[in-house]
């Protein structure tokens, strides 16, 4: 059977056409045979990659997640909590917003409610997390304060902005300064407790 996309590992591949399919098709109207022809793949050859569709979606929501996750447990923790949540907002727009397909819309199936995806669940709260507690410390607030969860929501809202088609891969660099302009001036206005 003829390969149908070019680059990188079989793995890879799959995880880009599961990406489409799961984004046009939904999760629960994507097969794994779907999938293996997407690639050019037989089916029994993606099983030697991925053992069920569900490892799939998993391998596909962590890429939306540890990328950024990685770069925010990297920062040097000395550099200003506003310099350092800039650096994060921006990276993680430019990924949301330059991925080939719009993972973040799969966050709210109801599949990825069961444990095998705790994994990913977990990576998504310690960022979310990150985001807090970087707010909190401009802010001069505990990180419950529910000022402090607007920049990360602020963010996810690339999602549906690129869901509804309002934003494409070329916007990336100026909606991440749009939005880094508009996380700084929330924190900044927000009057303090």
């Amino acid at each position: 059977m003829p390969r149908r996309r070019v680059g990188g590992t079989p793995q890879d591949e799959i995880l880009d056409a599961a990406g489409e399919l799961f984004t046009e098709q939904g999760y629960a109207g994507t097969s794994t045979r779907a999938i293996a022809e997407a690639v050019g793949l037989r089916q029994a050859s993606l099983y030697h990659h991925f053992a069920t569709k569900e490892d799939i979606l998993i391998a596909l929501l962590r890429q939306t997640v540890v990328p950024t996750l990685d770069v925010a447990r990297a920062q040097d923790v000395t550099r200003p909590a506003a310099d350092r949540l800039v650096e994060i907002v921006r990276f993680d727009v430019t990924q949301l917003v330059t991925s080939r397909w719009n993972l973040g819309v799969l966050y709210l199936l109801p599949e990825i409610r069961t444990a095998a995806f705790d994994p990913f669940r977990a990576d998504r709260l310690a960022l979310r997390d990150i985001y807090r507690s970087l707010a909190a410390e401009i802010l001069g607030a505990d990180a419950r304060d529910p000022r402090c969860a607007l920049p990360f929501r602020l963010v996810e809202s690339v999602i549906g902005l690129r869901s509804d088609g309002e934003i494409a891969a070329d916007d990336a660099a100026t909606l991440a300064g749009t939005i880094v302009a508009a996380v700084e001036r929330i924190l900044r206005d927000t009057p303090r407790g």
